[in-house]
């Protein structure tokens, strides 16, 4: 038997290469590669998580009948550990590596009177997933095919170890290095002499060189601040030799002259020779945390704690104090911000007098809490439509001493009601197209549009909106399927509820619609995080029961057992709606687009959503507030804004905040649209807590019954407690007077009902002057 590899470039069958075989074994064993994502608030940090894990092999057989040959190889594959598919056509053989992306393949090369094995494999190599596979051939010369399973074996776990493993290892090489092409902090790689080998965009970003300029030079022969640079490689030579990390600070100069302080840390990486892709002997990993960005001022004055600690503990003579281990203790590999933060206090109480050092220690109590954003309401004289609000939307569930119902709330739509919707866009009735050319405006009125299409606004407002900004051609699906989608969606809003049904997503959708607008939002997003977001707001609360998660978890429901208490509606509201666009094509808005595109946007999609749930309220508006409005207040304005899409952190936080205003913006739409919400919401609690005392279940918000409740204080309230702040945040990024003006002149409408002891939404007429 001789079995030969067909390379990318296929020779004639004469010229392959033989593979030689030998009986050497040893345990087989492969490299993965992938990425560790460490989100931060000013940087996207790539980490590498290299595993080694025992290797399974795929093979794909490709011989037209069965005879011993193929025999011998199948029974070879079961007593080597590798999984192993057969395929008898050029077409089976196709879709079956497609399928499986098989490492190895033998292709029965010994007649081609049943198929062309080297049109096989060209039709195998023009495939992107083919880039790592091995392709082997069985052909006939003065030898006879051996169909020895040992002769078999030996030669497929020759392959293994020689071409296999070696494509393994490209693979984790090429994985490192777009690691190391889109980690965020600058990376430098030299060789033991100092000689630059690599440096990713990072430090060419922050350096003001291009890799052409570097790549090659001594570090010596680049322009240092540090006028003892040639002594302080000499320090850092000494670490490495010892195969120690170094760590400490320098100051170098970039291309445009000016300095900057870098804090470095130093890894030698040593590896055994040979393969000249993994040979890395003598390479240093040089991380350095630049504060010169130009979000400049947001970490000003942050310190490498690691550094301080160890120079501290090393300094002759420094007397040690009960801080230095804490220090030690939390200088961990693995750091959050908030870490770093702790690291600095502990590494700063070494040296401070015993008063400083008890303060601090108070600090660290406050931090180490796993509530940071999470305000703390007091219990003496708070407002008890301010206590039963925050309680009812930001708390799990209430505990009952009988609690001993266990209730369902959820009606699923069991059809889809016959819905008039347009054939077309352009399609539709001149009462209905009217009112929708006003739909840019934010007076849009969503109710009018509500009582013409007979509580199904949805289908036309989302036809023009996702036109508007091209939904269809993004995501290459026809009008019809995106008709279809949104009509499928319309059907599972429940029309019954007072508030969260089809014409409050279709509210949510215009006002997403319209942040979009806005010329900062524009700037800082994709187009696919604008078809995202669309489509976030348009399912966020699909098939909502007009009760909160605390009632169902209250109530034992089903989806509070699915979803373990967590999130429990708005995991559901997500999970439906991909369930109900999947399962039939015809709505099926996703079945054309890249599967990497559909995973992109499958997961903005769930992490928009799951931002309108509440009990993470003040945490999203704080990220929002320290990572995207602080640095643009700290003169860095127009460069923070410009780089945003350089940090899909910041993007994720602005989606977030966007929809999370675009879900409760009722107080900030003109007055009768914010009094008409405000009724709805309000009988929506009132039912609620009927229910509650049918059932005999803890009264989330007692405030909400219908016979005492004062309407304004709960607005007052909401619009206290979550609106304020989380608009005037979102005003100064995305500039919105209008919506601010509303809101003034909205709090001032229920600061007079309540002055004058008015519980309603509007003064009695008597009243009315």
């Amino acid at each position: 038997m001789r079995v030969a590899v067909i390379f990318e470039h296929l020779p004639t069958s004469s010229g392959w290469l033989l593979i030689q075989f030998e009986n050497e074994l040893e345990e087989t064993h492969h490299l993965a590669a992938g990425f560790v994502l460490n989100i931060s608030h000013t940087q996207l940090t790539i980490g590498y998580l290299l595993i080694i894990t025992q290797s399974i092999k795929k093979v794909l057989l490709i011989f037209a009948k069965e005879d011993n040959q193929s025999d011998g190889f199948w029974w070879a594959c079961d007593r080597a550990g590798y999984r192993c598919n057969i395929a008898r056509t050029p077409e089976s053989a196709l879709e079956c590596f497609l399928d499986k992306h098989q490492e190895i393949i033998v292709i029965d090369h010994r007649n081609s009177r049943y198929f062309d094995a080297e049109d096989i494999c060209r039709s195998i190599r023009a495939t992107k997933s083919s880039e790592h596979t091995v392709i082997l051939a069985v052909v006939p010369r003065q030898f006879m095919e051996n169909s020895s399973i040992t002769a078999c074996y030996n030669e497929l776990v020759q392959i293994e170890h020689g071409e296999v493993r070696s494509q393994f290892k490209l693979r984790a090489c090429n994985a490192v290095f777009t690691a190391l092409d889109h980690c965020q902090e600058a990376i430098e790689i030299t060789s033991e002499d100092h000689v630059i080998q690599y440096v990713n965009p990072a430090f060419e970003r922050m350096m003001g060189y291009h890799k052409g300029e570097l790549i090659g030079k001594e570090l010596t022969e680049l322009p240092k601040s540090d006028k003892n640079c040639a002594d302080l490689l000499d320090t850092i030579n000494t670490f490495i030799k010892k195969g120690k990390e170094w760590q400490g600070v320098y100051y170098a100069r970039r291309k445009s002259g000016d300095s900057i302080q870098q804090h470095v840390k130093i890894t030698p990486v040593i590896g055994q020779g040979g393969s000249y892709l993994m040979h890395f002997k003598g390479f240093w990993f040089v991380f350095t945390e630049s504060h010169s960005f130009k979000c400049k001022n947001r970490r000003k004055d942050s310190i490498d704690v690691k550094s301080i600690t160890s120079q501290s503990s090393d300094a002759p003579g420094l007397q040690t104090r009960r801080y230095s281990s804490m220090a030690r203790i939390h200088s961990m590999t693995i750091e959050a911000p908030i870490t770093k933060v702790i690291n600095i206090i502990n590494a700063a109480q070494e040296n401070s007098p015993i008063t400083v050092a008890e303060a601090l220690d108070r600090v660290l109590e406050i931090l180490r809490t796993t509530e940071l954003y999470s305000p703390q309401l007091g219990t003496k004289d708070e407002d008890p439509h301010t206590n039963d609000l925050v309680g009812g939307l930001m708390t799990v569930s209430k505990i009952s001493k009988d609690e001993t119902t266990v209730t369902n709330v959820l009606h699923h739509s069991s059809g889809h009601s016959h819905l008039s919707v347009p054939n077309t866009i352009s399609d539709v009735p001149p009462c209905i197209a009217q009112l929708l050319d006003n739909e840019e405006s934010w007076d849009f009125n969503i109710f009018e549009l509500e009582a013409v299409t007979n509580k199904r606004p949805l289908v036309h407002l989302g036809l023009k909106i996702f036109a508007r900004f091209g939904v269809s051609e993004f995501l290459n699906c026809s009008e019809a399927t995106l008709r279809a989608w949104l009509q499928v969606i319309e059907a599972n809003y429940h029309s019954s509820n007072s508030y969260h049904n089809s014409t409050h997503a279709a509210d949510v959708l215009h006002a997403t619609a319209f942040f979009l607008g806005k010329e900062r939002v524009k700037g800082s997003l994709d187009h696919l995080d604008e078809v995202a977001a669309l489509i976030a707001a348009t399912i966020h609360d699909v098939d909502h029961p007009g009760r909160t998660n605390s009632f169902l978890c209250n109530a034992g429901s089903e989806l509070a057992v699915l979803y373990n208490d967590t999130a429990v509606l708005e995991s559901h509201h997500t999970a439906l709606a991909f369930q109900l666009t999947t399962k039939d094509s015809k709505c099926n808005i996703f079945k054309n687009i890249d599967r990497n595109h559909y995973r992109t946007l499958r997961q903005a999609i769930i992490d928009m959503v799951l931002a309108t749930e509440m009990t993470k309220h003040f945490e999203h508006v704080n990220k929002f507030v320290n990572s995207i409005n602080k640095p643009m207040s700290e003169g860095s304005n127009c460069d923070c804004t410009a780089n945003i899409k350089n940090f899909p952190d910041n993007q994720t936080l602005i989606k977030r905040m966007m929809i999370k205003c675009a879900d409760v913006a009722n107080p900030c739409r003109p007055l009768e649209l914010c009094i008409e919400w405000a009724g709805r919401i309000s009988e929506e609690y009132f039912a609620q807590t009927d229910e509650e005392k049918r059932q005999g279940l803890p009264v989330v918000m007692p405030v909400f019954d219908r016979n005492t409740c004062s309407i304004p204080k709960s607005q007052i309230s909401f619009i206290d407690y979550f609106i304020t702040d989380m608009f005037d945040a979102w005003d100064a990024f995305a500039h919105l007077p209008v919506l601010m003006q509303h809101l003034a002149n909205n709090y001032k409408h229920w600061k007079t009902l309540d002055e004058l002891k008015c519980k309603s939404l509007r003064l009695p007429p008597e009243n009315n002057n």
